[in-house]
């Protein structure tokens, strides 16, 4: 049986884009993203996080750091009635300064990477799958893997999803 899926970017959907988030205390979560989360699984969607963290490959933090951040969020997720299934995120960016990720990968968004192994490891039908993004790269990551992609400019996610998802019923 396949899955269905929201792919969400992290950094400008889920919080407030600060350069190279990777604090907890300098989290800032957007309006409405975590009750956007809880209404989804609350509908039967899987839950990915697609996050370009080139933050690793410059050396400004390490992957253990953006991991802890990214336990909290799923902690504050499921306590406001949302799972988070996974995190995929993309340590590369080939002006790193660590040899190791300082790399040209698949990952990276725009290239669809993320997405492709997520729908892969969890069979998702994505036809019946959508992202959500802020960038122009974002939506071109999700057209490259099959999945439709909706851009988010701001405001309440929670309200974004609303008429994401009646967009898509009269689809």
């Amino acid at each position: 049986m396949s899955v269905k899926a929201v792919f969400l970017d992290r950094d400008g959907v889920l919080n407030v884009d600060k350069d190279y988030l990777y604090r907890i205390e300098n989290l800032e979560w957007i309006p409405g993203a975590k009750a956007a989360v809880a209404y989804l699984t609350e509908l039967g969607y899987k839950i990915f996080v697609v996050t370009n963290q080139s933050g690793i490959a410059r050396g400004y933090y390490k992957i253990k750091d953006m991991k802890k951040l990214h336990q909290h969020m799923q902690r504050a997720v499921a306590a406001a009635g949302g799972k988070i299934t996974k995190f995929y995120y993309c340590p590369h960016h080939v002006e790193g300064t660590v040899p190791e990720y300082s790399i040209e990968c698949d990952c990276r968004k725009p290239k669809p990477g993320m997405l492709l192994r997520a729908i892969q490891e969890y069979d998702i039908n994505v036809h019946q799958s959508f992202l959500i993004g802020d960038k122009p790269s974002d939506i071109a990551a999700a057209n490259k893997a099959g999945v439709r992609g909706y851009l988010f400019v701001g405001g309440d996610l929670l309200e974004f999803v609303h008429r994401v998802l009646q967009q898509r019923e009269m689809e």
